[in-house]
């Protein structure tokens, strides 16, 4: 629902995706304009079952008030469980203070505090972990992963589970790639292209090739980047130097939809 950074592009709105499992939705990142964005698609705020923030920079999380808002005035009475940060917690609280007195729903805050992948949400159809990403600031990455019944097992032996990884924003580093080890679908920040991998360290984001190389040496299925930088305007040209890496490589553009 949203591919680009933290500056504003005219047809891209910053980070947010919506991962469908068994019916369910499960939010990642909400950025400004992230309610809107689920209109457009027609996803409905009542099927969110949980909220995972990656970190508290603006661009990941600016659109969180309005779609609680409106949650509320839709009816929700379901809790909501929210997962990030220890920062976040004081966002939300402040939100219950100001603007959440009326809400008919209880929002439960998780506070992420790990160095290396834990589990942190078991839902009907898939588990959730979280692990750490080198950011500016605490920043974590999840990884979905389907659970199969024994029923669906045993009447389809070949069946392998999915997965999906998340990770953004994030420089590089070695542990990284272990993490999301063979995962089916690998979403990966690609700020900046190649020419630009000074600008990427010096603010703790990734390029278009150390995208793929975690992806390569993940061995993961398939690779979607995006988090683009407001100076990208050839996004194929930024997939491309991916592919010559890792040659299964989408540049995701806002509304895009994935099978995984």
């Amino acid at each position: 629902m949203g591919t680009a950074s933290a500056m504003p592009i005219s047809d891209r709105n910053p980070s947010a995706q919506m991962l469908s499992a068994g019916g369910r939705l499960f939010l990642i990142d909400c950025g400004e304009g992230t309610q809107q964005q689920m209109r457009r698609c027609h996803l409905s705020f009542l099927r969110v079952e949980a909220i995972f923030i990656s970190h508290i920079h603006g661009d990941h999380v600016f659109g969180l008030f309005g779609l609680l808002n409106s949650m509320a005035m839709y009816g929700r009475t379901a809790p909501l469980d929210i997962y990030g940060p220890s920062a976040l917690g004081g966002v939300l609280h402040f939100y219950s203070s100001y603007f959440g007195s009326d809400d008919n729903f209880e929002i439960r805050f998780h506070k992420l505090d790990c160095k290396e992948p834990q589990l942190v949400h078991t839902s009907k159809y898939l588990t959730v972990s979280a692990f750490p990403l080198n950011h500016k600031i605490e920043c974590y990455g999840f990884r979905f992963d389907e659970i199969v019944s024994a029923r669906h097992a045993e009447a389809n032996p070949e069946y392998r589970a999915k997965s999906y990884a998340y990770c953004s924003d994030t420089a590089p580093f070695p542990e990284l790639a272990g993490w999301v080890r063979a995962v089916t679908c690998l979403y990966h920040e690609a700020t900046y292209p190649d020419s630009m991998a000074d600008k990427a360290a010096h603010r703790y984001h990734s390029t278009s090739v150390q995208a793929a190389r975690c992806a390569l040496e993940a061995g993961a299925g398939r690779l979607i980047v995006g988090h683009y930088s407001s100076r990208i305007t050839d996004f194929e040209a930024l997939a491309d130097e991916c592919r010559a890496i890792f040659p299964d490589t989408v540049a995701a553009s806002d509304c895009d939809v994935f099978e995984i």
